[in-house]
């Protein structure tokens, strides 16, 4: 769900950022291997929270700390973050290198968008959480995580990215509460307002495109349950 850009072309980033989001994960951006390495709340930063991160986007020639280092850090501290490396050279040896290093997959640029897109979400099935059927279903709700769509008594669904991810979450919880706090942090990036009411709209509209009978319960002082 949650995906690190670390990319020092800001532009690059920017444009990674910008794709993810519209497949629906949320994202944040670094540009240099020590803020990466705070987000992602690494031993050597004891004073940062760590964020779930789920893949990180790795550009290999990184400020700083060069990605290579930042690598054998996440692998060093058994982090469940996958790697997606990227690089500029496409050689055997360079993919081979990055591999060796402890990069869960290996892209170089220039590439097609898509595919990066199907391999985050490839890595992110692989997570170090419980692994999860493509297909989610409950109360006549179907969904097809996988195929990205929705559907509730054989209507479709047209749900944007956002009440996909939270619906997804709410379909994983298998009938149990989840706050307003751990959608907020798995489903939104790290620079989400918790007092803007991000999660409140988004579970308005959502209920709206689902309909009647009501499938979301409000429990007061506890979050959401399907």
């Amino acid at each position: 769900m949650r995906v690190l850009v670390a990319e020092d072309e800001r532009d690059l980033a920017a444009l990674l950022a910008t794709g993810l989001r519209r497949a629906g994960f949320a994202v944040d951006t670094v540009q240099a291997g020590d803020d990466a390495l705070e987000l992602l709340g690494l031993p050597a930063y004891d004073g940062a929270a760590p964020s779930p991160y789920d893949v990180l986007v790795l550009d290999r020639d990184l400020p700083r700390v060069h990605g290579d280092d930042v690598a054998r850090q996440l692998v060093a501290a058994a982090s469940p973050t996958r790697i997606l490396m990227l690089t500029a050279s496409s050689a055997v040896e360079e993919r081979v290198q990055g591999l060796d290093l402890g990069a869960d997959d290996y892209l170089g640029k220039p590439f097609d968008f898509p595919e990066l897109v199907s391999r985050v979400r490839a890595l992110r099935r692989r997570s170090a959480r419980p692994a999860l059927p493509p297909l989610l279903e409950r109360d006549g709700l179907v969904m097809d995580t996988a195929r990205r769509t929705a559907s509730r008594d054989g209507r479709d669904l047209d749900l944007s990215p956002k009440e996909f991810s939270v619906l997804q979450i709410l379909l994983e919880a298998d009938g149990a509460a989840v706050s307003a706090e751990e959608l907020l942090e798995r489903a939104w990036d790290a620079h989400a307002d918790p007092f803007t009411g991000a999660v409140r709209v988004c579970m308005s509209k959502l209920r709206g495109k689902l309909g009647d009978p009501a499938l979301v319960r409000t429990v007061q002082g506890v979050g959401y349950v399907l």
